[in-house]
């Protein structure tokens, strides 16, 4: 080809430009706060991350799966061959062979990202991401062509000027997408900034099949608290943002989304890469915030920096309250972006700076500081539900086999029956049980979700101390959110009360003594039964069978909802969402309730209080809502000694 030399030029120059680009967005990320990795580790990890956690929640759809495969992992091993074959003239035909390979392989999978860009689904952002298939096309024909001859298909030199003109254009053209856009904010910004997001994640415990949910403690007495601004999140936070592929997975599965209330998790960090980068929404090419109150935003009129208050101009504070923490985003997110964690972030600077808790917020703070619980009742009233129960308390009996945390279903007269269905079980089974009584306290989930973790802190520490005191081999809670609290995030104060103690929801503790033999039970003859997964046992915790497998000890086939499991929907109830109240077009527990009248069923069974609280909430005509424990003892079959 005449002027040979000319690619390996405009291959060094975009390379350099790609570099300087890289610089520039690493010293965006470091304007973070300090969050200590070990550099060396987390890029020696980074590979089996990419191929195996990455790829295990991008495997869900198939079609996408084998795309990125065909794409990403032909474009990677593509652009190492041609760094070896055009810029530094390595003369191997065996190399240009492979090189060849690799380039038809990314053109494969080009054109299955050119057919679903055809027709896209509406949680796709569009924009830029509309001229990628093309560019990687483009990469693909530029350097396929310009190796025929290293490859000995064409004779060296085969080519004119104008060729040589065309294909030098060309490889600005697709080099300039791929590498200088990785870095300097083009859509593949995701593979440079999401390799590296695996490499430095702030949840390292994620990896290799483990579970990390617990939100991480604020810290206290520094001068300010929470998130105000984008410089105020971790620095490894920022470059999670940035490692958003704006797929929109998490924008489909989120409830609020979904019910029309003010908040789009894709949105929500495209605005937190505004505000780390500066600037506006304007080339913001995916669906906004639902608008429910008619408020009329317009694109481009979010605007930031990272030295500006997020909530000033950002993004709105109702944003951030319509979030029930349910973590259906995460879950979806193939980049392990941590939506929650930013979310309570900055609800913490609202409420602990600002005293900005919309509604019954901070009514509700308020009396859990003044009485230990949400709803302001009378600390010593805790007990009442159990005057009739005979249960030990430990305070008396200084150790149990089991210790039953109660929770604050002790005030509620619907909990109460599950409270009291549950106990009936443990002492079919004869289970050594106590309960702490008035020295329980609320766990802090509330208060902790809307931001007061000060609040949250001073519960759990006092309660660990109470647990401190007494000997006990298992917790039991019929409460999801006291049992995350417990057993994810009470960890974090120092305390040794829950070392080789065992925290388990009850279902968990049911499904044991139904296995062992401990409880018999009647078959169910209720007609068709389906099964709703509490969010902070299933997603945050991963019990999703323990549930499933007591309701068919008793001969129910569970009709599952359309999205259960992992993608189950929630019921609107987590995060403080019922306090903080911010309206949308329709309500999530109505949602939920059409989800499993889908399924004809006659019976909703639930393990967790809110959530009963919440789908009993719903108008009828609607299937019955029954705690799983309710359940049970209406078939337990009772021996006579």
């Amino acid at each position: 080809m005449i002027f040979d030399w000319l690619p390996s030029v405009l291959i060094a120059i975009v390379l350099m430009l790609a570099v300087v680009g890289a610089v520039r967005r690493i010293s965006l990320w470091r304007a973070g706060q300090p969050s200590p990795v070990n550099i060396i580790a987390g890029l020696m990890a980074m590979p089996k991350r990419y191929l195996h956690d990455l790829h295990h929640v991008v495997e869900r759809d198939k079609y996408m799966s084998r795309t990125h495969v065909a794409t990403g992992g032909g474009f990677v091993l593509a652009m190492a061959l041609v760094i070896l074959v055009h810029l530094f003239g390595v003369d191997s035909k065996i190399l240009a062979w492979a090189l060849l390979a690799a380039l038809v392989m990314m053109f494969t999978g080009a054109i299955f990202v050119f057919k679903r860009r055809r027709n896209p689904p509406s949680r796709l952002s569009k924009g830029p991401w509309m001229r990628l298939p093309k560019s990687l096309m483009t990469f693909a024909v530029t350097f396929f062509v310009l190796t025929l001859p290293a490859a000995g298909i064409l004779p060296d030199g085969t080519g004119n000027v104008l060729l040589t003109l065309v294909l030098s254009a060309l490889i600005l053209i697709s080099l300039g997408e791929m590498l200088f856009g990785m870095t300097w904010g083009g859509p593949m910004k995701h593979a440079f900034a999401g390799a590296l997001h695996l490499a430095f994640h702030r949840r390292q415990e994620r990896f290799g099949g483990g579970r990390s949910t617990g939100l991480k403690p604020a810290e206290l007495g520094v001068e300010v608290h929470g998130v105000s601004k984008p410089t105020d999140f971790k620095w490894n936070q920022l470059l999670g943002f940035d490692a958003c592929v704006q797929c929109g997975r998490c924008e489909a599965m989120c409830p609020a989304f979904a019910a029309g209330q003010p908040l789009n998790p894709k949105k929500l960090i495209q605005d937190m890469v505004v505000g780390l980068a500066g600037g506006t929404d304007a080339n913001y090419a995916g669906s906004h915030y639902p608008d429910p109150q008619g408020k009329g935003r317009e694109p481009g009129s979010a605007k930031g920096s990272p030295t500006e208050v997020i909530t000033a101009g950002l993004v709105d504070a109702e944003t951030l309250w319509s979030c029930t923490t349910c973590r259906a985003c995460v879950e979806e997110c193939p980049m392990m972006i941590e939506h929650v964690d930013a979310i309570v972030d900055m609800r913490r600077f609202l409420t602990m700076e600002k005293g900005e808790t919309p509604n019954k917020g901070a009514e509700v703070l308020d009396n859990i500081i003044a009485t230990d619980n949400p709803n302001g009742y009378a600390p010593g009233s805790r007990t009442n539900w159990a005057a009739d129960q005979n249960l030990n308390v430990m305070r008396d009996v200084k150790k149990a086999e089991v210790l039953f945390w109660v929770s604050d279903g002790a005030f509620d007269m619907r909990s109460q029956r599950i409270l009291r269905s549950f106990v009936k079980l443990l002492k079919a089974a004869n289970v050594d049980v106590a309960i702490l009584g008035d020295e329980e306290r609320d766990s802090g989930d509330v208060a902790r979700r809307l931001g007061d973790d000060a609040t949250f802190q001073n519960l759990a520490k006092r309660n660990l101390q109470t647990l401190s005191q007494y000997e006990f081999k298992t917790i039991v809670t019929t409460d999801p959110h006291a049992f995350h609290c417990l057993r994810n995030e009470y960890g974090d104060f120092g305390s040794d009360a829950l070392d080789n103690v065992e925290v388990l929801h009850h279902t968990t503790y049911l499904n044991r003594l139904v296995q062992d033999g401990k409880l018999k039970l009647d078959t169910f003859k209720g007609g068709t039964v389906t099964y709703h997964d509490p969010c902070y046992l299933g997603r945050y915790n991963g019990e999703y069978e323990a549930p499933r497998e007591l309701l068919r000890s008793m001969g129910i086939e569970v009709a599952e909802m359309e999205r259960s499991g992992f993608r189950s929907r929630c019921c609107g109830g987590g995060g403080g969402a019922p306090i903080t109240d911010i309206p949308g077009e329709k309500r999530i527990a109505d949602m939920r309730v059409e989800d499993a009248k889908e399924t004809q069923a006659d019976l909703i069974a639930v393990g967790c209080q809110q959530c009963t609280a919440m789908l009993e909430g719903v108008v009828e005509p609607r299937p019955e809502i029954r705690d799983i424990a309710e359940i049970l003892v209406d078939q337990l079959i009772e021996e006579v000694h």
